[in-house]
This record gives C-alpha cells, sequence and structure tokens, in this order.
C-alpha cells in the first residue's frame, strides 16, 4: 500500500465511521429527530454497522485500521513504524470530515435543540434545563455527545481504566481474528468480527465513559464540536479530553504487548 492510498482510505473510512457513528448520536439525542430516544441499543449496534460499513468501504485502500490505537499495535507487532504518520493524519482528518457531515445531515436538529429553552434555558425555562445546565458546568455542552464522549462519573483513574480495558478487547479481537492475509488491516472476516466486538463494547462496558476506544474518533470530533458555529453549544469540555486519546493508546499498545508475548 502506497502513502497515498493509506491516507486516502483511512480519511475515506473514518470519515463514514463518525457520519454513521455520530449520524445515529445525533438521531437519538436531537430533539426534533425522529429517533429521538431511541436509546442505547439503538447507539450501540448502530456504532458497530457504522464500522462494519467503514471498514469494507476503505479496506482494500488502507487496510481499515480507522483508529490510531489499532495502527499502535500493528506497529508494535511488526515493528514497522514508517507509516504510523500517515494513518494518523488519515484518521483525524476523516473524524473531522465526518463530524461536519453530521452536522450538515441534522443541521435543522441541531438548531431546532439548541435553541429549545427546555434544553438550553432561558426566560420561562423549568427545571428540565437543570441536567444540561450542570453539564455545561461540567465544560460539556448540550450536543457534546453526538460528537465526543465523556465520563457520567468523573473518576479519572476509573475513566482511564475503562477506556483501556475496552481497547484492550477490541485490538485483541483485531490481532488474533480481524486480520487480513497480510496482517497489516481488516479482512472481510474480520470486519463483521470487528464490528460485532465494538457492539459488545458498547453494551458491556460503554455505560461509563461512553466508549471512545478510539482517539481520532473522539478528538477529531471533539475539534469540530468546538468549530462549528452551533448557537448556545456550550463548551467542548477539554479538561476531559485527553483521556480518550490517551487511554485507548494504552490499551492498543497492551493488548500488542499481550499478542506478542501469548500468541505471536
Amino acid at each position: 500500500m502506497s502513502s497515498s492510498d493509506i491516507f486516502i482510505g483511512e480519511t475515506i473510512g473514518t470519515a463514514i465511521l463518525i457520519l454513521l457513528g455520530g449520524g445515529v448520536c445525533a438521531a437519538v439525542t436531537l430533539k426534533a429527530s425522529k429517533a429521538r430516544n431511541a436509546g442505547w441499543l439503538a447507539i450501540t449496534f448502530g456504532w458497530g454497522f457504522a464500522v462494519l460499513t467503514a471498514v469494507y468501504t476503505s479496506a482494500p485502500l488502507s487496510g481499515a485500521h480507522l483508529n490510531p490505537a489499532v495502527t499502535l499495535a500493528i506497529a508494535i507487532k511488526d515493528g514497522d513504524w514508517k507509516n504510523v504518520p500517515v494513518y494518523f493524519a488519515g484518521q483525524i482528518l476523516g473524524a473531522m470530515i465526518g463530524a461536519a457531515l453530521v452536522w450538515v445531515a441534522y443541521y435543522g436538529q441541531f438548531h431546532a435543540h439548541l435553541t429549545d429553552r427546555e434544553i438550553v434555558g432561558g426566560p420561562g425555562a423549568q427545571d428540565t434545563v437543570a441536567k444540561a445546565v450542570e453539564a455545561q458546568e461540567k465544560g460539556a455542552g448540550p450536543v457534546l455527545g453526538v460528537f465526543s464522549t465523556g465520563p457520567e462519573v468523573r473518576v479519572a483513574w476509573q475513566n482511564i481504566a475503562t477506556e483501556v480495558i475496552g481497547t484492550i478487547v477490541l485490538v485483541l479481537a483485531v490481532l488474533t481474528q480481524g486480520l487480513n492475509d497480510k496482517g497489516n488491516g481488516l479482512g472481510n472476516l474480520g470486519a463483521l468480527i470487528t464490528a460485532l466486538v465494538v457492539v459488545s463494547i458498547g453494551l458491556s462496558l460503554g455505560g461509563p465513559t461512553g466508549y471512545a476506544i478510539n482517539p481520532a474518533r473522539d478528538l477529531g470530533p471533539r475539534i469540530v464540536h468546538a468549530l462549528l458555529p452551533l448557537p448556545n453549544k456550550g463548551g467542548s469540555d477539554w479538561g476531559y479530553a485527553w483521556v480518550p486519546v490517551v487511554a485507548p493508546l494504552i490499551g492498543g499498545a497492551i493488548a500488542a504487548g499481550i499478542y506478542n508475548v501469548a500468541f505471536a
């Protein structure tokens, strides 16, 4: 795979991942959406199908890492680091593009949600704004969850541990079952296995932090949230932003170490 193929593949694949994954979060969250309050099952399966679609689309070009933690783990496994920066760049750019496309697709819903007094407060608002106000005091605006993750209980060591554990499960599944014949990306069957693993992680481990398990998935959309001209959008919670970046990378490195010791 050439560097250009890797960059294009990771950009397209990660954009699709965030468009469909962030899209289901928008569908469930935003007040004027037909899928409003569809619940956690819709989100977990939506993200699983997002992974499936993104991997099948981008695998022929880049091997469909779509996640810096996966790229790091494969580099540790193989000892080949030359394309790591290209993968990372494509993943971050693709995540930002995908998040921007979610905003375009749900433009009217974002405006309706963020100008609703029950959501953002204002004269005549009732106690229904209490949760949104509390979230904003912590630095998270009322629609940040469409773009990025955040913990239900802010305990730094637990939030880190949850993301590390979830990422270890994901990356071990990729390394042991998901790789193509060349071992440098996901194969056809691996795409399905990985998508199901992502659903499983979301159902079992997603409750505490929203299961970022992917630094690009969280950081790219968070940057877009900070830049978009959304009314009453509140903060982007940069005080927490390092956790879903650092913890998945730690989890990916640990998973690669386990693989090299136990499976290689």
